[in-house]
């Protein structure tokens, strides 16, 4: 008979600081993953990474907002379940514990955002999860209707950032990662709105924008956004030498390797660092991470693997790639935004700022869901790529009363240093990213 051994310990190494609940307690959300119960774990408003172990039986569950990774270690006594943000986290642990000889990267594991997550703690063989999943938007339910899809749309996100207001200090200074783009665009007017309907003052807002040996679009863009509505006083540019911009200390902060995600991981850690030594005490950093994702606004002709109907036809596609069921998932890093998020949150978290990214945040996700994009677009990519700026356009027009400029997509990397510059600092071959990561825990 096969002996079959009881992991006798359970490692929670995530910081439930890192969380942040709009609508209920820590203790609250807890209870609620511990059920098991998706219903009840949709009910979390928010971005969190939880753990719960009842007897054999530990569950996780995490929103985009927030990584979480586990991986089991063998030992003499009984395997060892170790669940932490990060995979240097679980390094550290196992080097404390004599145990970095079992390490690799690839063998920790990513949970899924969007699921409860499910381990037995039994082990030899380690029991493959299970996934369940939380999150079921019911797409095409919006009439198409740009200005009632705005409205639901931006409405929500304000709602969210409504609440998000309510749990922070009422004087204390918000700064939104700006280049003038439509989803930050949207966030810091959203912001500067809500504030004024509350009576706080908006001048505790700042917008900062990148500016790499002062040069790039994204100050220009800036500048013109917020010039626009008279609002020219809150861009604050930080500028840094592009000798500044250290691709493998943003592999190091992000873990991970892929090219974009890579290069808009070192402009946010230049960006961070740069608001970091300016203000030395500032806390609370608002991005517009996810609103590429939810509105479905990527250049599909980029990537071979797509198409309009498999973007079009597959739920939240770019914020869960392609599905724990699918063989091109990845076990080390999920898929989609629900890996791409930490190019965003990472380097904030490094700096010791507190993030929040509502556009990430399951209610918004669940609205984006229900816009009928088939119908709007009949399938044509120049309707799709021209969605997103009219319906948050109208949106914020709807809410603030305020009319906002759209200007042509371009990427965070791009906007915040100029073509040859970029062109100087980031390799065009993949494969310096991996080796790069790779180093990181070659022996």
């Amino acid at each position: 008979m096969q002996h079959v051994a009881t992991i006798e310990r359970l490692v929670d190494l995530v910081d439930p600081a890192g969380n942040v609940f709009l609508n209920m307690t820590q203790a609250e959300a807890l209870e609620r993953v511990a059920s098991g119960d998706p219903q009840r774990v949709r009910e979390i408003d928010g971005q969190f990474a939880l753990v719960h172990k009842a007897g054999k039986i530990v569950r996780l569950a995490r929103s985009i907002g927030r990584p979480l990774r586990y991986f089991i270690a063998k030992r003499h006594e009984g395997p060892a379940l170790i669940v932490a943000e990060r995979i240097d986290q679980i390094y550290d642990f196992l080097k404390g514990e004599g145990l970095d000889n079992q390490f690799h990267p690839s063998y920790t594991r990513m949970a899924p955002a969007h699921y409860i997550t499910e381990i037995a703690l039994v082990g030899c063989p380690d029991p493959n999860p299970n996934y369940t999943r939380y999150l079921t938007p019911q797409r095409n339910r919006l009439p198409a209707d740009l200005d009632a899809i705005g409205r639901a749309y931006i409405g929500q996100l304000a709602h969210e950032c409504s609440q998000w207001l309510d749990t922070i200090d009422p004087a204390a200074p918000i700064g939104v990662l700006f280049s003038g783009g439509v989803d930050s665009g949207a966030v810091f007017l959203v912001l500067y709105h809500l504030l004024l309907t509350r009576g706080q003052a908006p001048a505790r807002l700042k917008a900062f924008t990148l500016a790499v040996d002062g040069r790039g679009a994204d100050c220009e863009q800036a500048i013109r956004f917020l010039e626009a509505n008279d609002l020219g006083l809150f861009l604050e540019t930080i500028e840094v030498d592009s000798s500044a911009l250290d691709i493998r200390d943003a592999i190091r902060i992000i873990e991970d390797y892929k090219p974009l995600d890579v290069q808009s991981a070192v402009m946010a850690l230049a960006l961070c660092r740069g608001i970091r030594a300016r203000y030395p005490d500032w806390k609370y950093l608002v991005d517009g991470d996810g609103g590429d994702e939810n509105l479905k606004d990527y250049p599909i002709e980029d990537n071979p693997e797509l198409t309009i109907r498999s973007v079009l036809n597959n739920l939240m596609l770019y914020q869960e790639g392609w599905g724990v069921g699918a063989i091109k998932h990845s076990l080390t890093y999920s898929g989609g935004q629900s890996r791409g998020h930490i190019r965003s949150s990472a380097p904030a978290r490094m700096l010791g700022f507190e993030g929040f990214s509502p556009y990430a945040l399951p209610n918004v996700i669940d609205v984006a869901e229900g816009i009928p994009f088939i119908e709007l677009t009949d399938w044509r990519h120049d309707r799709l790529y021209a969605l997103k700026g009219e319906i948050v356009r109208r949106g914020v027009e709807a809410l603030t009363g305020l009319a906002m400029p759209v200007f042509e997509k371009r990427r965070f990397q791009r906007g915040a240093i100029d073509e040859p510059g970029f062109s100087a600092r980031f390799p065009a071959d993949p494969a310096v990213y991996r080796q790069t990561f790779l180093d990181l825990y070659a022996r």
